[in-house]
């Protein structure tokens, strides 16, 4: 069996492009609103939801912590909508992901760590390991496309279990 040992690096606008948005502030243009009392950063991140006449949910998630060396033994895509994750609070975290293809390619997996101060976008059809958290109770808000069991005619996730490579994230603080 294959090894694979993979570090974070940091997460940028740049160095994500293909799998989706970096949610950040940092280089970016503002305007100003409410009389001065606030700066209003926009279009940050395309939310994308509408197949099949599809609704945009935002939810909470409370991640617990996780261990490292992680091994990542499948990924997951959303083949029909996006999927942002922006933390509360200065959380950083670790991304995990692959292109989209019809199932992931080991070799383009790439690990990011954000800063705490970024969230990230997910664009339609990117491989990705759930969320991975580096601190137990940390809130992130989800914002993707709502799951309407009775109605819902879309595939919601595709996931491929990772079998003949073993792949760990290390990680050293």
């Amino acid at each position: 069996m294959t090894t694979i040992n993979l570090t974070p690096e940091p997460l940028t606008a740049e160095n994500f492009n293909q799998f989706g948005d970096v949610l950040s502030i940092e280089n970016k243009d503002s305007i100003t609103i409410n009389d001065g009392f606030a700066n209003k950063f926009a279009d940050l991140a395309k939310i994308d939801t509408q197949e099949e006449c599809g609704e945009t949910s935002v939810h909470i998630f409370v991640a617990k912590k996780r261990q490292f060396p992680l091994q990542i033994t499948m990924l997951e895509k959303h083949p029909f909508f996006s999927q942002t994750f922006i933390p509360k609070g200065e959380t950083p975290f670790i991304v995990v992901v692959s292109p989209p293809a019809e199932d992931p390619i080991i070799e383009n997996i790439k690990v990011f760590i954000s800063n705490g101060d970024q969230g990230i976008s997910y664009s339609r059809g990117v491989w990705h390991f759930p969320l991975i958290s580096l601190k137990d109770n940390a809130q992130f808000v989800v914002i993707d496309r709502k799951h309407n069991i009775d109605q819902d005619t879309i595939k919601q996730c595709t996931v491929r279990k990772i079998e003949d490579v073993d792949i760990n994230v290390e990680l050293s603080l």
